[in-house]
């Protein structure tokens, strides 16, 4: 049985999702973030040396990294959500999977760091420096990567109705988390991006996700 290690809020939020579009029976042992600092409790790092979410266990098989994760429960789905090999659509869909993490996600942490930056505990006299770099820092380099990163996709949306092509593939289901993220905290509208929204009101529409939802408990991030 596959058993999700869920944090909530978290990355592995989508793993639900992804099992219950393929219907694969897991169970869910849940965690909570400390109140104060955010972090993953200690008791994660019993599962995996890092203490990070998600992580899932099969058996004897561990698996942490959301994008290894989801190839993972999609092999084990007998290759479900994922185009055929050797086509574009697969191309798209390889180059996707690996965006969410390897590209989305950097700015959107650095913009969350660089935003709390300003209200962490300091001398009095160290706050307005502290508050210019973070400004400096985000109005120079991290919203101008965000506004061209969600140009980009908004653009790539206008050409087909998911990431990867005209069906919902495990790309869209990884990409999802940075997209909600950018809804939260870094100028994703309706009125900005339309298609972006579009695509995140369709995921939050579905049966699978809102099941989800039902078996992970509240999700801060949703859209």
């Amino acid at each position: 049985m596959i058993v999700v290690h869920h944090l909530n809020n978290s990355r592995s939020q989508r793993v639900l999702w992804l099992l219950e579009e393929l219907g694969l029976p897991y169970e869910v042992k849940r965690y909570e973030r400390d109140a104060k600092t955010m972090l993953a409790p200690p008791e994660l790092r019993q599962v995996h040396p890092l203490g990070k979410s998600p992580v899932i266990t099969d058996g004897e098989i561990t698996v942490a990294e959301s994008g290894a994760i989801l190839e993972y429960l999609v092999d084990k789905a007998g290759g479900q959500l994922r185009p055929a090999a050797g086509t574009p659509a697969h191309r798209r869909y390889t180059y996707w999977m690996h965006f969410a993490e390897g590209s989305a996600m950097p700015p959107l942490l650095l913009s969350l760091i660089f935003g709390k930056i300003p209200t962490m505990p300091m001398p009095f006299f160290a706050r307005p420096i502290a508050r210019a770099i973070s400004n400096g820092v985000k109005a120079r380099m991290i919203e101008p990567n965000l506004r061209n990163q969600l140009a980009y996709m908004e653009s790539e949306l206008a050409l087909r109705e998911w990431f990867a092509g005209d069906e919902m593939t495990a790309a869209d289901v990884q990409m999802s988390f940075p997209l909600e993220a950018a809804a939260q905290r870094a100028g994703l509208t309706a009125a900005t991006h339309p298609r972006l929204t579009d695509f995140l009101a369709r995921i939050h529409a579905r049966p699978a996700y809102r099941a989800a939802l039902e078996r992970g408990g509240p999700y801060a991030l949703m859209g």
